[in-house]
């Protein structure tokens, strides 16, 4: 296995967001920037690589960095209808990637996992893309990840069991919805929604965020397309909210 050193976010997001900010707002939002393993075979004959874009197509929604794996049929991060993982829900809730990659590392279907950051700062900002290249050994033929909506109570987005192209130089294009974990009430309050909300996308407040859930919020739903932002609240419809596809996902292979 290989991995790359897990490097702290939290504090860059917030100091990137508001310039006074010098420490992490809250210890439990885990973005880690900078990640990458495989759990299979590294033989330069066994492995592919890919070139992988993913474009914030929203105006006023940033997305935390990330969390790709290629994989055989077998693996699955989410599906629409059934119950967010505890993985997925640590995600749109905390952006706390650390319970996906510890169990990513650990599924024996998982070729490499890779944690991309946009640069600085570490989040996807509307209208920013992050490139990375991510390896697939032979017979791991698909591709997923997840991103948390980060102005949001537990929305996230993110492509499940996509086919990775099959030939060199080929290319595939994909468009990515965004998705309520049906594990949140969307209270649209700042003080349930991750600290970095306000500062990065330009609102003032005093609510100190969480980056922590709320037994008292749970949903115990399912996951479905989310509706979007309703306002009324903290959040503002025409700021944070979306119409259509949260994200443009295109992968080359390489090699």
């Amino acid at each position: 296995m290989r991995t790359k050193a897990l490097l702290p976010v939290i504090a860059l997001l917030a100091a990137a967001a508001c310039d006074d900010m010098t420490e992490p707002t809250s210890p439990d939002l885990q973005l880690e920037p900078a990640y990458a393993s495989a759990n299979a075979s590294e033989k330069a004959s066994d492995m592919r690589t890919y070139e992988v874009t993913v474009e914030n197509l929203t105006s006023g929604q940033p997305l935390t960095p990330p969390a790709a794996v290629t994989h055989r049929g077998a693996a699955d991060l989410f599906e629409a209808g059934e119950a967010a993982s505890y993985e997925v829900k640590e995600i749109a809730e905390n952006g706390n990637l650390g319970p996906l990659l510890d169990a990513l590392d650990g599924n024996k279907h998982v070729s490499n996992v890779v944690v991309a950051v946009a640069g600085d700062p570490p989040p996807v900002m509307p209208g920013q893309s992050v490139t990375f290249e991510i390896e697939a050994e032979n017979g791991a033929q698909f591709f997923s990840f997840v991103s948390m909506l980060i102005c949001t109570n537990d929305g996230f987005t993110g492509l499940d069991r996509v086919k990775l192209p099959n030939q060199v130089g080929a290319s595939a294009a994909f468009m990515a919805s965004g998705y309520d974990a049906g594990t949140e009430i969307n209270t649209e309050d700042f003080a349930d929604i991750v600290p970095p909300c306000p500062p990065l996308t330009g609102v003032a407040s005093t609510d100190p965020g969480s980056g922590t859930s709320d037994p008292a919020l749970a949903e115990n739903g399912v996951i479905t397309h989310h509706a979007g932002v309703a306002g009324g609240v903290d959040l503002l419809a025409g700021l944070h909210g979306w119409t259509g596809p949260v994200a443009r996902i295109t992968i080359e292979r390489l090699d």
